[in-house]
């Protein structure tokens, strides 16, 4: 190896080590005493393991509904931003008509809008309807986004029109062609798809803090900062609610990363 290649290895290992740390000290301090992390400096091991931590998070607050909630919400979301964002990025691709690339424009312009902007709009909207305190309310401003369309445009950009037109004369309707042919051609793109919009919806916190009042109600996110307010003096208890909530986002990342790849860079060269 040359000594370019060892330098860029060790630079590599200690940004791991890095980025990797905050969750090895939430994973282990979920064992932790108070003694040990209140320790100076704190202890990087559990001089004695406290599973106990995890019931006590259970039992203070409905982390289990929660989870549950936080569970449904990010599935529905993800299924509704696949379904809507391949119908939309095959109109946008395969069929011929007028304004299509002023609807695009449409799109990118969405994606550059932040939430912030539109999140009292969509909360009055959600208040008028009656929906807080619902997974629907929790759900209904993210059924769509630009940025799926936009992702899968660019993976059918990429599928050989000859296919599609063999298809055609075969006799292969439109959602026929989807189901059949469009959508297994582009797997790597719709698993980057769901797992970022997956992990986006399990991650969100204002939103969910916004629409729900009940325990009930609330998601895993929200759980979390109750766990500190019930009992902020047990940092181990709320470590263990932590990791919870982490262990999704970990598996997640941990068995889709060479799909995001994948997926992200698919439309990339035409």
């Amino acid at each position: 190896m040359t000594i370019g290649r060892v330098l860029r290895n060790v630079a590599l290992l200690l940004l791991f080590v890095v980025l990797l740390f905050p969750v090895y000290f939430a994973i282990v301090g979920s064992f932790m005493g108070r003694a040990d992390l209140a320790s100076n400096p704190p202890s990087l091991f559990p001089t004695s393991l406290h599973p106990e931590n995890y019931a006590k998070a259970l039992d203070l607050i409905p982390l289990g509904t929660q989870y549950l909630n936080s569970f449904a919400v990010s599935a529905i979301i993800t299924l509704a931003q696949l379904f809507t964002a391949v119908l939309a990025a095959y109109a946008l691709v395969f069929l011929e008509w007028r304004g299509k690339k002023a609807i695009f424009a449409v799109v990118l312009v969405t994606i550059m809008v932040p939430f912030e902007a539109t999140v009292i709009p969509n909360y009055l909207m959600i208040s008028d309807l009656r929906l807080t305190d619902t997974w629907l309310g929790l759900t209904l401003p993210f059924l769509a986004a630009g940025f799926g369309i936009f992702l899968m445009r660019q993976a059918f950009l990429s599928f050989p029109t000859d296919l599609r037109d063999a298809a055609r004369i075969d006799g292969c309707g439109h959602l026929r062609f989807i189901g059949r042919v469009l959508v297994p051609l582009t797997k790597p793109s719709l698993a980057a798809l769901g797992i970022y919009t997956f992990l986006n919806a399990w991650n969100m916190y204002f939103w969910p803090l916004l629409v729900t009042q009940s325990e009930e109600s609330q998601t895993i996110q929200i759980g979390i900062t109750q766990l500190r307010s019930v009992d902020a003096n047990d940092p181990g208890m709320i470590m263990s609610g932590v990791v919870l909530a982490l262990v999704p986002t970990l598996l997640l990342v941990l068995f889709g990363q060479r799909y995001i790849v994948r997926g992200l860079t698919a439309g990339a060269i035409r």
